[in-house]
């Protein structure tokens, strides 16, 4: 069985291909730069030069393919706009996916999206799940809330770097998932004939809001962060602000997404049943604890070294000045 990856070289693509190649599955991926992907060939994927916003670059991907993952979205470092990448892009991906015959498309989609119709994000997850569901396409869509990764940039790194960590809003309790986990889901999914045209929520063990990450981050590395707080409308402002340039849409869209954060409206779900049907041991699954834990530890182990270093080459420089 032959799988495509889209998307394999962000956060969670990356976790899918790994896990996938582990697994003895052949896995080809869509990229569109072979040399930024080059160490998914190395793990033994198969590249395929492409782009979502080319259709006719989808149809040579897909030839021979059995199963498509899609993990692609657009980035907020990205020249092309949520709207290009993550609806037109999927549209694209979708029709040339039953035009090949895919027998399932897995799709990844968002907690809560329905109820965010002026986030941007949240509106394009909703619509492509309400496509999939109306395309004579098999599918299983899995809604996840958030990637424990992303929690080391805005928590982990500046608290260790005495810089400010920025908290908005009513502190939206969220369900992190590693995406190490959430690939396991995927290629599940693909294992087992019941998630066929069925839709999951696929996250963590419990939900955290921001402040008990920083309480959290705090205790495991022993430093005190700086907490800066930024008003919604401030970032209200900021949105509508960036959306008069067109080098800024992306980042206007992105914005957007602070709603979701001030809502105060949970990401998380009940995920008991889901763990049977996927046949899955929640106790297998990271906690956000140990994530960090683990985290701390090893960078605190690399400070120590440095420190270390440091302390013998100033040292010998002590000693050798007195000689």
């Amino acid at each position: 069985m032959k799988i495509l990856v889209v998307g394999g070289t962000g956060t969670l693509g990356r976790q899918i291909v790994r896990h996938a190649i582990d697994k003895d599955y052949q896995v080809r991926c869509l990229v569109r730069n072979n040399a930024k992907a080059s160490f998914l060939k190395e793990w033994g994927a198969e590249l395929v030069k492409g782009d979502l916003c080319k259709p006719k670059s989808l149809t040579s991907a897909l030839e021979g393919v059995d199963i498509v993952i899609d993990a692609a979205t657009a980035r907020a470092t990205d020249s092309l706009r949520i709207q290009e990448v993550d609806w037109q892009g999927k549209l694209n991906l979708i029709q040339a996916s039953k035009q090949a015959n895919i027998q399932r498309y897995i799709f990844f989609s968002i907690l809560n999206a329905k109820d965010f119709e002026n986030v941007p994000l949240m509106e394009v997850k909703h619509c492509t799940e309400l496509f999939l569901q109306e395309c004579d396409l098999n599918y299983t869509i899995l809604k996840l809330a958030g990637f424990m990764q992303g929690l080391i940039g805005q928590y982990g790194i500046p608290i260790l770097d005495n810089q400010p960590v920025w908290v908005s809003g009513e502190n939206t309790p969220i369900a992190y998932m590693n995406t190490q986990d959430i690939a396991k889901f995927a290629i599940k999914a693909i294992e087992i004939p019941e998630t066929n045209n069925n839709i999951y929520p696929v996250v963590g063990t419990r939900s955290w809001t921001g402040e008990q990450i920083i309480e959290l981050c705090e205790r495991l590395s022993g430093k005190q962060a700086k907490i800066s707080r930024i008003p919604l409308s401030l970032l209200r402002f900021l949105r509508g602000f960036t959306r008069w340039f067109k080098w800024t849409l992306n980042v206007s869209d992105r914005l957007a997404f602070g709603e979701v954060l001030a809502s105060g409206k949970p990401m998380n779900a009940e995920m008991e049943e889901v763990y049977k049907i996927f046949q899955l041991d929640a106790q297998d699954t990271t906690t956000l604890e140990d994530y960090l834990q683990e985290y701390f530890d090893r960078i605190m182990k690399k400070i120590r070294e440095i420190d270390y270093e440091k302390s013998k080459i100033k040292k010998r420089k002590k000693n050798n000045f007195f000689k």
